[in-house]
């Protein structure tokens, strides 16, 4: 039987990738300046493998956007420009999740958003959607709670998947009683809406996200799947880092555990940077990270001897792809860095 909706692993092909251009300040405080140069050069890693589309919060914004990507020497035909407001950029949390249907289509899955259920301004992040709908003519659906208490408010960092119906979340993200999503939400009522709205069948829940996570738990900084059956976990030996007894947790959790087809899972480890500290803040700096895109895979690097390490890693893991570091030192004052700010539009199958 051919499940009505997939949600795609990221490896597979894209038609885009889509970004909002930096604008928030706050979200930077004090080292604003260089991350519009950031995301200039994440730009220039993905425009030759696939097109990027770049939402601008103003006409200002805009043209920034141009004089960075400009003088980078980004070609104008690998990506558009398109006017959208934004309260923030972290678009794998507020931009809708590309499924395909039984026969190929892509068909986005607009979650609620309510800014992790941290923050009061996000309205205009909240409609994101609507706009990426229109550029793409994508259908789009709004996934609803089935007590009838509004729409489902989920975010795509919190959610990964090997393509085949597995998927990997926090208990911390979704079962804790901190930034809480979906009020009355069990377990098993998340379950059976992944299986409604995404087509998983098997879902491995792990404990908690990395220290200094700003959305309470989200996966994509501890676990991610590479390959079918393959996942690699941010793992920290240092018994006096708190990462240590999450990691080991999370190692334990996996260990025997099985796919959606019954397949062991096998567990590569990667390493941790050094803790990224700003103003006595521990950041959520992750390896874990990173992003898969069409022949290429982004990785966030730390100026740390770790670096070398997590891009060899993930280049074994990803032979046939071309990994490029990104340095996200600056970029991770923002509580993110490169999956955090991208979402990935699958290129339909028909």
């Amino acid at each position: 039987m051919i499940p009505p909706l997939r949600w795609p692993a990221e490896w597979e092909s894209h038609s885009a990738t889509w970004i909002a251009w930096p604008h928030h300040q706050p979200d930077w405080p004090g080292k604003f300046e260089p991350i519009p140069w950031v995301y200039a050069e994440i730009v220039r890693a993905l425009a030759p493998h696939e097109r990027v589309e770049i939402l601008c919060h103003s006409a200002a914004v805009r043209a920034d956007a141009q004089r960075c990507l400009d003088a980078h020497g980004v070609p104008s035909a690998r990506y558009r420009l398109h006017d959208c407001p934004t309260d923030r950029v972290w678009l794998r949390d507020s931009a809708p999740t590309g499924v395909l249907t039984a026969n190929g289509d892509v068909t986005l899955v607009n979650w609620g958003f309510n800014a992790w259920a941290k923050y009061d301004n996000y309205a205009m992040d909240a409609a994101v959607g609507h706009t990426i709908a229109q550029v793409t003519s994508l259908d789009r659906r709004e996934p609803q709670r089935a007590d009838g208490a509004g729409r489902v408010i989920l975010e795509g960092g919190g959610i990964e998947t090997d393509g085949l119906g597995t998927m990997l979340v926090t208990e911390e993200w979704l079962l804790s009683d901190s930034q809480i999503r979906n009020r009355g939400f069990a377990r098993t009522d998340y379950e059976k809406m992944f299986a409604a709205e995404l087509g998983i069948t098997k879902t491995i829940w792990l404990g908690e996200g990395c220290v200094g996570d700003d959305t309470h738990g989200h996966v994509d900084d501890i676990a991610r799947f590479v390959a079918p059956g393959v996942i690699v976990l941010a793992y920290e030996p240092d018994t006096g880092d708190e990462n240590h007894r999450r990691s080991l947790d999370n190692l334990e959790r996996l260990s025997g555990a099985t796919d959606s087809q019954g397949a062991p899972i096998q567990v590569v480890t990667l390493p941790f940077p050094r803790a990224v500290m700003m103003d006595e803040v521990r950041l959520p700096a992750s390896y874990a990270n990173f992003y898969i895109a069409n022949d290429v895979v982004i990785v966030p690097t730390f100026n740390d001897p770790a670096d070398r390490i997590a891009l060899s890693v993930l280049a074994e893991l990803m032979p046939y792809r071309l990994i490029v570091g990104i340095h996200s030192v600056d970029l991770v004052w923002g509580l993110g860095t490169l999956h955090c700010l991208t979402q990935q539009q699958p290129a339909a199958t028909q």
